[in-house]
């Protein structure tokens, strides 16, 4: 990986760019380069925004220059620029791939050219990277698929799309916290919640988690969802992946 580009984003803003795709590699120096900012305390920092391949660094203008803020950056990649990241947690999500949580999942095989059980097998097989977390609170976007499932966004969005729905496009896949319109190709859903207000930590999933899925039949879906909703299932404790290393 090279060293980033600096971009002036304003007068109070710059990004630190790592690269032009989604990868986990650029995902995980982003995650790096918050976490040392952050500890760093560096003068005039207001805020750091990350996204798939950059950080957006926001200054306060009057107490530091992009120039000052550059070089501090720049000092905190040379402490060790291919040093690892701190590693994310590991989850198992549970998915249901079956026919009535799966409208696309048809359209999603004859465009991969794949049988419509190889594509949930693909997935389900497929480690994932949370590369970010937004649009919905507790959203994960989650890198990534294969090259042949770098599928466009469907013509016509949904106005609702369940909540807990698993889907995917442009070789990311996302799970929907909660009902909202979507334009993503609906393959399965996860009963388990992925925000709660009420939580240490409101959203389940943060950058540079690392998460499987695990097929599960409609009854265990209705089954955790039943829990989850009557308070007897937390994805804190039993979505924890023991078996990652």
């Amino acid at each position: 990986m090279t060293l980033p580009r600096f971009l002036a984003a304003g007068d109070a803003a710059l990004v630190v760019e790592y690269g032009e795709v989604i990868d986990p590699v650029l995902i995980a120096a982003v995650q790096r380069l918050d976490r040392r900012l952050a500890a760093a305390h560096v003068p005039g920092v207001i805020e750091t925004v990350p996204s798939f391949r950059s950080l957006m660094v926001h200054y306060d203008p009057l107490a530091t220059s992009q120039a000052q803020v550059i070089a501090a950056i720049q000092g905190l990649e040379a402490d060790d620029p291919t040093a690892a990241s701190e590693p994310g947690r590991a989850w198992r999500l549970p998915v249901c791939y079956e026919a009535g949580f799966a409208p696309d999942l048809a359209d999603v095989a004859a465009a991969t050219g794949l049988a419509p059980e190889a594509v949930t097998a693909a997935h389900a097989g497929n480690g994932f990277t949370v590369a970010v977390v937004g649009f919905l609170p507790g959203c994960p976007f989650l890198a990534a698929l294969p090259d042949n499932f770098n599928l466009p966004r469907r013509t016509a969005p949904r106005t609702r799309v369940p909540a807990g729905s698993v889907a995917v496009a442009q070789k990311l896949s996302v799970i929907y916290p909660t009902e909202s319109p979507g334009g993503w190709h609906l393959i399965g859903n996860c009963p388990v919640p992925l925000f709660d207000a009420r939580w240490d930590r409101p959203a389940l999933l943060a950058p540079a988690d690392r998460i499987r899925f695990q097929p599960i039949d409609a009854e265990e879906h209705g089954r955790i969802l039943a829990a989850a909703r009557a308070g007897d299932y937390d994805p804190r404790r039993d979505c924890v992946d023991g078996a990652a290393t």
